[in-house]
C-alpha cells in the first residue's frame, strides 16, 4: 500500500497554490502532499483512529460491498456509506461501481502529514 502524503495550510494558500500549478507558475515536487486540508482537526476528523481501523479492514478483508463492509465493521450501512464518501473526497477511498454495488477499495494506509503556517 503506498504513502500519502499530506498537506495542510490555510484555504488562502491552498487556493493560491492551485491557481498558481494552473497557470504553469509552479511545478510541485515529488514528494509534495497531494491532498489538503485547511486544519489538523479535518484531518485529525477524516483520519479519526476509527477510520484509520476502517482502511485497515479494507485493506485486509476486500469486501465486495459497502454492504458487506457493514457486516464486517459492525457499523450502520448509511453511516458507513457517508463515511467511505468523505474518504473517497480525499482521495483515501476508491469507491468502484460494480453491477448492483459499490465496492471499497482502500488506496492507502500510510501518511506522512506536513503543515504549514
Amino acid at each position: 500500500m503506498k504513502r500519502i502524503v499530506i498537506g495542510v495550510m490555510p484555504q488562502k494558500q491552498i487556493r493560491a497554490r492551485a491557481l498558481a500549478i494552473a497557470r504553469g507558475a509552479y511545478k510541485p515536487k515529488p514528494g509534495e502532499p497531494k491532498i489538503w486540508f485547511t486544519s489538523m482537526r479535518s484531518v485529525a476528523e477524516v483520519l479519526s483512529d476509527s477510520n484509520r481501523a476502517l482502511l485497515k479492514v479494507i485493506r485486509e478483508t476486500e469486501p465486495e460491498s459497502v454492504a458487506a463492509l457493514a457486516k464486517k465493521t459492525g457499523r450502520r450501512r448509511s453511516n458507513l456509506s457517508r463515511t467511505l464518501k468523505t474518504m473517497s473526497r480525499y482521495g483515501l477511498v476508491d469507491l468502484k461501481r460494480e453491477k448492483k454495488h459499490v465496492r471499497p477499495v482502500a488506496t492507502a494506509t500510510d501518511f506522512r502529514i506536513q503543515a504549514s503556517t
